[in-house]
């Protein structure tokens, strides 16, 4: 059985990124390498290695490192990565140790930057971060590092290509945001209605996009959906909750599917039944401040305008004392990326950094939490030359969010 989208046409129109996107970002780093009059750039956060070669990884204690020069790239792996990366067509060449702490990662990748005949590199850290335990010298005791930011900024903005996958995740979080309604009754648990949503729009997924589907070493899988219920929606990061769900409570979602490293966000406000006039009231609030957010943003439009924009929504109903956060944040390879709609953004960019340009893709989710109860709506939005289109589909009115059973 085929799955449509809503427009009718099948899922599985885009799952994974083409050879010429890679040759493109590879170009423009080396092009800031020679400009930055460096002999190599360097690179040791997995997702800017994933970002520019395609391999997928994570990042552990066991330092990976990217080198990239006008003519080549090679990576210094641990051991158990070798066979993993050996077959990238975008590497020249592995170097490997066999662990940490005994094989000294970070003086492997100086033997491989010194046979490359870098004396002078820019990278995006001096020396693997420390996560997992790692405490290892800095790559600078080495060879002179200069520091730089490039991919982070070059993923600001996405291609066409980009977008589509990102379109593509979109259609099978929406289909486990509904699977997860369909599901959803008093009685059930929370965690099971979630693994029940998530493993049958996987299954959906898998069976639709077959051999096209990519399997990636980080995130939740092909596609999931879940989220926290009653008193545990009035933190904006509230956890499943080992409680039955109940007639009158309320549900915050979030659903999304992993589509070659790729991510949206669709997050509703949901009712067990009919809400109560105040919970009515503060929905509609919740809403009328989304919309208000969507209908500011575009190109050249600064991110704090945005913000400003539901902050003064937020003061205009005396309801600022319930607003937790800023109004949403840049999403693709990442959950969180930036630019953010922030009202503070502008104070620390210059100004072309400061405005949306088209190929940003921003999830917009201005949140209200009372005491009891939160209520937030979240739809990722993408900025074109004339305007946006809002990539989620399922329906954000009230009448559409009730569970009746």
């Amino acid at each position: 059985m085929k799955i449509l989208g809503r427009t009718g046409e099948p899922y599985g129109m885009a799952t994974r990124l083409p050879d010429s996107e890679f040759d493109r970002r590879l170009d423009k780093v080396r092009e800031k390498i020679r400009g930055q009059g460096a002999d190599a750039g360097v690179w040791f956060g997995a997702t800017s290695i994933e970002y520019l070669t395609g391999f997928d990884h994570i990042q552990t204690e066991r330092p990976v490192v990217l080198a990239v020069t006008d003519e080549r790239i090679e990576i210094t792996v641990p051991r158990l990565e070798v066979e993993r990366v050996e077959p990238n067509p975008r590497i020249d060449a592995v170097h490997h140790y066999f662990d940490y702490p005994g094989g000294k990662p970070i003086r492997v990748a100086a033997e491989m930057l010194s046979e490359l005949g870098a004396e002078t590199v820019a990278a995006d850290i001096d020396g693997a971060p420390g996560v997992m335990g790692y405490n290892g010298p800095a790559l600078s005791e080495f060879v002179e590092v200069e520091s730089q930011g490039w991919v982070s900024r070059m993923r600001w903005a996405k291609t066409d290509t980009e977008i589509d996958l990102i379109r593509e995740s979109v259609k099978w979080g929406n289909l486990a945001h509904r699977y997860l309604a369909d599901y959803t009754e008093p009685g059930a648990h929370p965690a099971t209605v979630s693994q029940r949503a998530s493993t049958d729009a996987s299954r959906a997924m898998l069976d639709t996009l077959g051999g096209e589907y990519v399997p990636r070493t980080r995130g939740d899988g092909p596609a999931f959906a879940g989220y926290i219920t009653g008193p545990q929606t009035a933190l904006p990061h509230g956890h499943t909750a080992n409680r039955r769900i109940e007639e009158g409570d309320v549900l915050i979602t979030g659903a999304a599917a992993n589509v070659d490293g790729y991510h949206s966000e669709l997050e509703r406000t949901m009712f067990v039944g009919e809400p109560t006039d105040e919970q009515e009231h503060y929905f509609e609030l919740m809403l009328e401040s989304q919309t208000i957010a969507i209908d500011a943003l575009g190109p050249d439009v600064p991110l704090s305008y945005v913000d400003q924009q539901v902050w003064d929504y937020f003061e205009e109903q005396g309801v600022t004392d319930l607003a937790r956060h800023h109004v949403g944040h840049n999403i693709g390879m990442g959950g969180h990326e930036p630019p953010y709609i922030d009202r503070g953004w502008g104070d620390h960019a210059d100004d072309d950094d400061a405005k949306m340009e088209p190929g940003h893709v921003y999830t917009i989710e201005p949140g209200l939490y009372t005491d009891t109860d939160g209520y937030r709506h979240s739809d990722t939005v993408v900025i074109t030359e004339n305007g946006t289109e809002i990539l989620t589909y399922f329906p954000r009115d009230l009448e559409s969010n009730v569970i009746t059973w």
